[in-house]
């Protein structure tokens, strides 16, 4: 299998055809443009027939099977999208895709996208079988400080040339809204024939259009980045987020860096199988807060999680949102953690 990233599968297609591709990863727009060079290539292949296919318990299989099977002189070469979720790889599911991959030839090119991959679906015979033949694209969407990388290849993929500051300011203003971003990027290079994106032109444009998620203030706290978890918090009190939602998404994060710290009794490995941890940046998250956060800065922060609970199973309008802005300050800097402990009490 090949790995690679969005913006090498292009020249990659033109020097070598594949037969099966895992388009992995959350981000909508890097699936679908993932999907439509595919689709592009294959055209020029005389793939003339495309199947879009959910993977769930209704799945007919006999249809795809028969896809498979269908070979003479008038068939046509066709692709079949399998859309997946988390919960689709079931022991039945894993069965018909195992005996898919021994009909697997070249009239049919297969595409799976979703998510993410387990390393128990990674180490199946189906996908074994299929890998020999594959490529495998990460559609992951890009964490914070890859974010202005991200932006200045499609930039330049665009022949625009995009100062540094006006990147930054793309990149505050659009995190986490690729679609928007791509879409400002597109209406820049319309208005300004030249190509020339300063810092000026780019504020005329961009409105604030970023979107966050409960996961990204609880990675930005396990980062250290105070300030970035102080705007994504805000954002978040504003979209009136559940504040328990937060409250739940701590604790587990806070609760696996203290398993991790005890990693000579556990595998690393299992407890990230364990609590569905599939991404490396994520991982990579976890053991900076290892590094960074003491075991009694831990403590300190689950008791005051505690006490937050405790307010919200008393009465669940109650405002926690201040007591949430200082917890979070009190775990990105450790420089602070004692002078909040009392704070915190």
């Amino acid at each position: 299998m090949i790995y690679l990233y969005p913006e090498q599968l292009f020249k990659k297609l033109q020097k070598k055809n594949y037969t099966c591709y895992f388009l992995i990863g959350n981000e909508p727009i890097i699936l679908q443009e993932s999907y439509d060079i595919i689709q592009k290539v294959s055209q020029k292949q005389k793939f003339t027939k495309h199947h879009k296919i959910l993977l769930d318990m209704y799945t007919n299989w006999e249809k795809i099977f028969d896809i498979f099977q269908e070979i003479n002189l008038f068939s046509h070469r066709q692709t079949l999208l399998f859309m997946f979720s988390e919960k689709s790889f079931t022991l039945k599911i894993s069965s018909k895709l195992l005996k898919l991959s021994t009909l697997f030839h070249n009239d049919v090119l297969l595409i799976f996208s979703g998510p993410f991959l387990t390393k128990i679906q990674k180490n199946s015979i189906w996908f074994k079988n299929f890998s020999s033949q594959s490529v495998y694209v990460n559609c992951q969407s890009p964490e914070h400080n890859q974010l202005p990388r991200w932006v200045d290849k499609r930039a330049k993929n665009m022949h625009l040339n995009l100062e540094n500051t006006a990147n930054q300011l793309l990149c505050y203003c659009y995190e986490g809204n690729l679609l928007a971003l791509s879409q400002t990027l597109e209406k820049l290079s319309l208005l300004y024939p030249d190509n020339q994106l300063t810092l000026s032109r780019v504020k005329k444009i961009v409105n604030n259009s970023c979107h966050f998620k409960p996961f990204h203030w609880t990675s930005s706290i396990l980062s250290g980045n105070s300030k970035r978890t102080w705007r994504i918090l805000k954002y978040l009190k504003k979209e009136n987020i559940e504040p328990v939602i937060l409250v739940r998404a701590l604790q587990r994060e806070l609760l696996l860096v203290i398993l991790l710290r005890y990693k000579s009794l556990f595998p690393l490995s299992n407890i990230f199988n364990q609590y569905k941890i599939y991404y490396s940046s994520h991982n990579q998250l976890l053991l900076k807060a290892i590094q960074r956060l003491s075991m009694n800065h831990i403590r300190q922060a689950i008791q005051y999680l505690t006490n937050i609970e405790l307010i919200l199973k008393k009465n669940y309008e109650a405002s926690i949102w201040p007591k949430l802005e200082m917890l979070s300050i009190f775990l990105c800097d450790a420089q602070l953690y004692k002078n909040f402990i009392i704070h915190l009490e």
